[in-house]
C-alpha cells in the first residue's frame, strides 16, 4: 500500500515514532524524519511490518535520501521516573531537539503528545502505516534500538535480548526469576514473574 508522502504540502514536515514503549529493559528511542521532496517508498513501511533484513537494508538508504533524520534514546531511569508515556514523548522531543532543519509541521504515531517549541503537530494513529515520514522515522528507531539491544546482550545473554530485545518473552521472563533484574530493566515494570 502506497503511503501518504505529505499530509500538507505547505508545510516542511517531520514525522515521529517511538518505540520500545513495552518493553522491561533497555531504553525508549525515538527518531524524526523530514522527507526530501523526491524521496521514493521502496519498501519503507511501518517497521512491525518489515522483517529486520529488509528493516536493516533500508536504514541507509533512509539516512541517505531524507532531507534531515535525528534519533534520541531515554534510560531505564527516566522512564522510571517520568512513566513510559512521557519518555516516549520526551524522546520525541529530544529528536526534534537534534534536526538541523526545523519543522512547521509535527506528524506523531499515536493519540497523545505533547506542544513543542508552539509548532503544530497532528496525531495519527497507526501513523506509521499511513504516512511515509513517520514509518521511516519508525524503521530508524526500531533499527537503532535492535542494534543496542543486541550490544547489551553480549554484556547479559542470559535476558535473551538479541532475539526478544526486552520484550516480556517466556526466555526473558524465566531469565528475571533466576538472575533477577539488570541495571538496564526498567524497575517501575512488572519485574517479578516468580
Amino acid at each position: 500500500m502506497e503511503l501518504i508522502k505529505n499530509w500538507s504540502n505547505l508545510y516542511i514536515e517531520a514525522g515521529c515514532d517511538e518505540v520500545g514503549r513495552g518493553c522491561l529493559s533497555g531504553p525508549v528511542v525515538a527518531a524524526a524524519v523530514i522527507l526530501d521532496n523526491d524521496f521514493k517508498q521502496n519498501l519503507v513501511n511501518d517497521s512491525k511490518k518489515l522483517t529486520f533484513k529488509t528493516r536493516m537494508e533500508l536504514d541507509s538508504y533512509i539516512k541517505d535520501n531524507v532531507k534531515n533524520y535525528a534519533i534520541a534514546e531515554l534510560p531505564p531511569s527516566f522512564i522510571d521516573e517520568h512513566n513510559i508515556l512521557n519518555a516516549s514523548i520526551h524522546a520525541m522531543h529530544r529528536a526534534l531537539d537534534k534536526l538541523t532543519i526545523t519543522p512547521e509541521l509535527i506528524l506523531v504515531d499515536g493519540n497523545k503528545f505533547h506542544p513543542y517549541n508552539y509548532i503544530p503537530h497532528q496525531c495519527i494513529i497507526k501513523g506509521d502505516s499511513k504516512i511515509l515520514s513517520i514509518a521511516a522515522a519508525s524503521i530508524l528507531a526500531k533499527n537503532y534500538r535492535d542494534k543496542l539491544m543486541i550490544q547489551l546482550h553480549e554484556e547479559h545473554p542470559e535476558y535473551g535480548w538479541d532475539t526478544n530485545f526486552g520484550y516480556a518473552t517466556k526466555k526473558h521472563q524465566e531469565a528475571l526469576i533466576k538472575h533477577g533484574p539488570t541495571p538496564h530493566h526498567r524497575q517501575s515494570f512488572r519485574l517479578k514473574y516468580d
